[in-house]
């Protein structure tokens, strides 16, 4: 899969390196060139210059960049992005309860409504997103987002990196898992590893099947 990261902090990085071990054709871009280039050459992907060149010829955009930075960054891309699929992996910095019944994934979906958002990798701290193993133990990566066909998509790269890909349903669900990621940033910022990361267990569950 051609995976096209837009952000080249540690998000960006762990993410790119993760899909490039995978074996996805991985590009990097960022605002400051030179820091793709930086973070592609450390993970083993390639760096492009701008966005539009990034995303082009790419199956799979993920926007890993700060929430604040969302907005401008869908007006940017929302040609080169038309009908590719657009995966949100931000979370608010401090959400506010009294705020819209909304997530930022939707709002995203507004903003580039000729490409089906998908939320993921949100609940997964940087560490974990470049190590998905937890004490032997595969963590969780939701998955949301109201088309099928791009929601399965990302559950495939998902899977691939070595997380266990969880169907989160609806886009709708992306509040839910941007509540899931401010409780896990809450709690490690209280005094954590910041190594914590979800996963579901049941009665059918074991240690073998999670691996």
């Amino acid at each position: 899969m051609k995976v096209a990261i837009i952000g080249a902090g540690n998000v960006g990085k762990a993410l790119g390196g993760s899909l490039t071990r995978a074996g996805h054709d991985v590009t990097l871009t960022a605002t400051h060139p030179e820091h793709a280039a930086e973070a592609a050459s450390a993970v083993g992907a390639r760096s492009a210059g701008s966005s539009s060149e990034a995303i082009s010829g790419a199956d799979l955009v993920i926007l890993a960049v700060p929430a604040s930075a969302l907005p401008a960054l869908a007006s940017e891309i929302a040609d080169d992005a038309s009908g590719k699929v657009v995966v949100d992996v931000s979370n608010r910095p401090t959400p506010d309860p009294d705020g819209a019944a909304t997530s930022i994934a939707e709002e995203l979906q507004q903003q580039l409504p000729k490409s089906p958002v998908v939320k993921a990798f949100n609940t997964l701290f940087a560490t974990r997103q470049g190590n998905p193993v937890v004490g032997g133990i595969a963590a969780d990566g939701y998955v949301a987002s109201d088309d099928e066909a791009a929601k399965q998509m990302v559950l495939d790269a998902v899977e691939s990196v070595g997380l266990r890909p969880v169907d989160a349903g609806a886009l709708a669900a992306a509040r839910t898992l941007e509540g899931m990621a401010w409780l896990n940033i809450s709690r490690n910022m209280a005094g954590g590893t910041w190594q914590d990361a979800f996963v579901l267990v049941g009665p059918e569950t074991t240690a073998d099947e999670r691996n």
